[in-house]
C-alpha cells in the first residue's frame, strides 16, 4: 500500500519549503498510451479470472486502466527503495515514506475505455498541503488525471498521494478500526510473493516494499511485504463484479486505512450500501487476518 521514497530528512517543512512544493500546483504533464490486451488478459489471470479473451473492441474493467501510463524511469534513475529518484512531475518532498492514500474516480458512461484504443492522459498537481499529526509531519499531493481516447473523455481521477516522516523507535501507530461484520459476500484473499510479484510487474512497479523481504523487513521495519493499495482497490471491484452480474460503475471511491501485509490471508467484503434504495451503490471494505478495516470503498453502478 505504501509508495515509499528512497531518501530521508529530519528538516521540518516549515513556510518557506512548504511554498517551493506548492509552486508545484498547476503543474501538468500529458502521456499517450494503447489499451493493449496483453496486460488485460494477464492480470485477469493474476485475479484468478475465467474471462475470455479479449480483443478490440473488449471493454476495460474498471480500474484496469492503472496498466497503462506506466513510468518507464532508466535504471539509473533508479533510487535505493526501487523507486525513481526524486524530480519530475511531483514535487520533491522531503519526507522519506509515500503512500497511495486513496482517490474518486467517475466513469464517462458513453465512452467506455475499450482494449484497441488510442488514449491520452492528462495529470495535473491540484493542490499540496502540509499538516502536523500525532505520528509527524505530513504532506498531501493531490493530483488530478483525465483520460481521453479517440471519443472524447472516458475517466476522470482524483489521486491522493499522502508523504510521511520515517517511523521513529517506539512510535505508537493510530488505533486500528474493527472491519465491519455484515457482508453480504466476502472473498479470501492469500497475499502470497507470487501475486505480489505478478502485479509489481503488471504495473512496473519497482518499489522493494512488495517484493524483497529483507528490505521491507530491516530498512522499512514493516512486518512483511505490503500489499499494493492500487491491487486491493482492484480486488475490491473485482468482488462486485463476481457478486453483481454485469455490474459497471459510474463512480468509485477508496481511501486506505491500514497497511496489508503479507504474512496472512485477509479479506474483501461487499454489501449494498445503508440507504441504498436504487440497489446501485455498495459499500466495499479490506479486512486484515486479525479483524481491522484496511480499506474502506464506496461504488455507484452506472
Amino acid at each position: 500500500m505504501s509508495d515509499s521514497m528512497h531518501e530521508t530528512s529530519s528538516a521540518l517543512i516549515d513556510g518557506d519549503a512548504l511554498a517551493r512544493l506548492q509552486a508545484w500546483q498547476g503543474r501538468s504533464e500529458t502521456l499517450a498510451d494503447e489499451v493493449t490486451a496483453a496486460p488485460v488478459r494477464a492480470l485477469s489471470a493474476t485475479l484468478d479470472r475465467d474471462d475470455a479473451l479479449p480483443v478490440a473492441g473488449t471493454r476495460l474493467p474498471e480500474l484496469w486502466h492503472w496498466l497503462y501510463f506506466l513510468p518507464h524511469h532508466r535504471q539509473s534513475e533508479i533510487g535505493d527503495d526501487g523507486h525513481a529518484k526524486r524530480g519530475g512531475f511531483l514535487p520533491p518532498v522531503p519526507l522519506p515514506r509515500r503512500m497511495w492514500a486513496g482517490g474518486r474516480l467517475a466513469w464517462e458512461q458513453g465512452n467506455p475505455l475499450q482494449v484497441g484504443d488510442k488514449v491520452e492522459r492528462t495529470s495535473t498537481i491540484a493542490s499540496v498541503t502540509h499538516k502536523a499529526g500525532r505520528s509527524g509531519e505530513l504532506v498531501f499531493v493531490l493530483v488530478r488525471h483525465e483520460v481521453r481516447n479517440e471519443r472524447g473523455l472516458a475517466l476522470t481521477e482524483e489521486h491522493d498521494i499522502v508523504y510521511r516522516a520515517a517511523a521513529a523507535p517506539g512510535e505508537k501507530t493510530p488505533p486500528p478500526t474493527p472491519a465491519p461484520k455484515d457482508a453480504a459476500f466476502s472473498r479470501e484473499i492469500v497475499p502470497d510473493d507470487v501475486l505480489l510479484f505478478r502485479y509489481s510487474a503488471l504495473t512496473f512497479n519497482g518499489h522493494r516494499i512488495h517484493y524483497d523481504r529483507r528490505y521491507v523487513t530491516q530498512v522499512e521495519g514493516y512486518p512483511g511485504l505490503i500489499v499494493h493499495g492500487p491491487l486491493i482497490a482492484t480486488l475490491l471491484v473485482d468482488l462486485l463484479r463476481r457478486n453483481v452480474p454485469g455490474a459497471q460503475l459510474a463512480r468509485f471511491e477508496f481511501r486506505a486505512v491500514r497497511p496489508t501485509f503479507d504474512i496472512a490471508p485477509f479479506r474483501v467484503h461487499g454489501k449494498a450500501a445503508e440507504g441504498s434504495t436504487d440497489g446501485k451503490t455498495f459499500s466495499l471494505w479490506g479486512e486484515d487476518a486479525d479483524g481491522w478495516l484496511t480499506m474502506q470503498a464506496t461504488a455507484v453502478l452506472a
